[in-house]
């Protein structure tokens, strides 16, 4: 089974918090229900479209492969099942960049960045919840509005 990164339903709360930059590009801005995480994340709209307050399942994990085997690095379209098929907007991306962020005075919270080919993620909370993730560690992204 695949041992998941990071998992929590989440609320959208704002669109493009720094104004719109790209036509098919929004950013999202959310917080989590369980950890109470804070995430900005850059979405494709056009194909996947969201709107302030959308309740939607995220979860950041390592591999497809439902028995959790690693990832080849290419995705090959077959009859096999993967956890994709239970999402409905999917990224595969790479973090390039944890951080602590201490500078509101209370306790500190963990910043977790993230690529998928541009589309760009922060992570923001509680760092038990940054236990499981390494720098420069490939990663899908997967979302299904709940």
């Amino acid at each position: 089974m695949v041992q998941l990164l990071f998992e929590d339903i989440f609320i959208l709360q704002r669109l493009d918090p720094d104004g719109k930059k790209f036509d098919k590009v929004t950013r999202i801005e959310a917080k989590s229900e369980q950890f109470d995480m804070y995430m900005q994340l850059d979405i494709n709209t056009e194909i996947y479209p969201m709107r302030v307050g959308d309740k939607f399942t995220m979860v950041l994990a390592p591999t497809l492969n439902l028995d959790g085997t690693p990832d080849s690095g290419y995705f090959l379209q077959g009859n096999r099942k993967t956890l994709a098929d239970k999402f409905e907007y999917v990224m595969h991306g790479k973090l390039y960049k944890i951080s602590e962020d201490s500078s509101s005075g209370q306790a500190a919270k963990v910043e977790i960045y993230a690529s998928f080919g541009g589309l760009l993620m922060m992570l923001k909370g509680d760092p038990s919840n940054a236990s499981n993730f390494e720098l420069d560690q490939r990663l899908f992204l997967l979302i299904r509005k709940v």
